[in-house]
């Protein structure tokens, strides 16, 4: 016997031990993973949206099956009431205040902890610790804080300019008055998303900016800025999406009061859903709610999303 052929003889005989590949095992297998996450998408995602695109077409009070067809009339009355429109308005302005305020004090304080600072794993600790806590146990937290003579919440209330030192009873202040604690509970997230970006930026970009001649500020505005641009745009994103959605916070504080001051659309749709049992006229609000957020989604990943993704692998392919 050859050389050749002993060397060919195991393999050979490997071969012939193998199983024939069954055509539709692997599709088999990614179906049976995706599976029971399909049946929960469908079941809690699907499903609700459907029902409250049906039930928003009727007048109906949540006993029974609906049956007073009124087709659009819910989505007409809604932005032709003052209340709503009221809440897309506060809405828009918690929106701008974020933008303008929050994730800009968000990025500066990551940039700052970024620095070599003496104790900065503490502080990024401590200022993202808010966070951590339920917006329920937030809610309360400030509730007490912004109690009549406390000196804190009535340093605060006077600066915002509330009649009698109580922000909340004000409804000129109500809304700054939770910007305010809404900022106070999620600056700390923005804050670690930024903190990780920046991190993740090469240090020799910076010290070649530094070596041709650039100050600090020419570094961040032309080397740090464009880096963190996805996860700034991200942010945005996240901080737009949990606006239009904010419910329980409010809920707590103020109940969306006082006078409507500080209502948002989640709240409208409770107390007209649970409180009133107006449960068509409170599906129609959630469906403009759910019809808000889809196209911001939409928005954000055909002219955003898509941008980032393209450029991250054009850089991966001009590393290559």
């Amino acid at each position: 016997m050859s050389t050749a052929t002993l060397t060919r003889t195991p393999a050979a005989t490997q071969e012939r031990g193998r199983r024939p590949r069954r055509p539709g095992r692997g599709v088999l297998t990614i179906a049976g993973f995706l599976l029971p996450a399909l049946v929960l998408f469908v079941l809690l995602v699907i499903v609700p949206i459907v029902v409250a695109g049906y039930t928003s077409m009727f007048k109906w009070n949540g006993f029974g099956l609906p049956q007073n067809f009124v087709g659009a009339d819910n989505f007409t009355r809604a932005f032709g009431d003052p209340i709503f429109l009221g809440d897309l308005r506060r809405g828009g302005i918690l929106i701008v205040l974020s933008l303008v305020l929050q994730l800009p004090a968000s990025l500066a304080l990551a940039m700052l902890l970024n620095q070599n600072l003496r104790g900065r794993a503490v502080y990024r600790l401590i200022f993202f610790a808010p966070y951590v806590l339920s917006e329920v146990t937030t809610a309360v937290l400030f509730m007490m804080v912004f109690s009549p003579g406390q000196g804190l919440g009535d340093t605060i209330s006077s600066i915002l300019g509330a009649t009698g030192g109580a922000a909340f009873a004000d409804p000129d202040t109500v809304l700054y008055a939770l910007f305010l604690v809404i900022s106070w509970k999620y600056f700390g997230f923005h804050m670690i998303l930024y903190l990780a970006a920046r991190q993740n930026i090469p240090r020799e970009l910076t010290e070649a900016a530094s070596t041709d001649g650039a100050n600090p500020w020419q570094i961040f505005r032309h080397v740090t800025l464009p880096l963190l641009g996805p996860t700034i745009r991200i942010s945005i994103f996240l901080s737009v999406i949990g606006t239009l959605q904010l419910f329980d916070m409010v809920w707590v504080m103020t109940s969306g009061g006082p006078i409507h001051g500080s209502e948002t659309m989640a709240v409208t749709m409770f107390q007209y859903g649970f409180r009133r049992f107006e449960v068509g006229y409170a599906s129609a609000i959630s469906i403009v709610m759910f019809g808000l957020s889809l196209i911001f989604a939409l928005f954000y990943q055909r002219l955003v999303m898509r941008r980032d993704v393209e450029g991250a692998l054009t850089t991966r392919g001009v590393q290559r």
